[in-house]
């Protein structure tokens, strides 16, 4: 039976890779915020010029959402899905007994305990 993802990860290996998603996803809520604060005052500013704005806010805008972006293709670029960004969720393809399965994790776990079947999804999280 073909698999659906190229790559899987050994648990051990997914676990190796946590300190790297954290320091990932700490980047991409930091561009986030700051796009947020970016995307607030061009809206003000839009609203008190009728649309002449440019200069260091949409520098910043843009460069948040290129740090976002980067963020993600890292993460995604590892073989890793990205489910939930805000959260930190995400499943890395494993294969266990002999099927596909994804190990699941999210930001405010300590370590990678769950797993779940790729249709299941996060309700269907079973333990190690």
């Amino acid at each position: 039976m073909p698999f659906q993802f190229k790559r899987h990860f050994q648990v051990e290996e997914a676990r190796g890779l946590l300190g790297a998603l954290r320091r990932d996803f700490d980047s991409i809520h930091a561009s986030r915020d700051r796009l947020i604060e970016c995307e607030k005052s061009l809206s003000r500013r839009l609203v008190q010029t009728g649309g002449d704005i440019g200069g260091d806010t949409v520098r910043d805008l843009l460069t948040a959402m290129l740090a976002i972006h980067e963020g993600i293709r890292d993460i995604t670029s590892r073989g890793i899905q990205i489910k939930d960004l805000d959260r930190g969720l995400v499943d890395f393809p494993h294969v266990r007994e002999g099927r596909e399965v994804f190990l699941c994790w999210e930001l405010e776990d300590d370590d990678i305990e769950f797993w779940h079947e790729i249709d299941s999804g996060y309700a269907g999280r079973e333990r190690l």
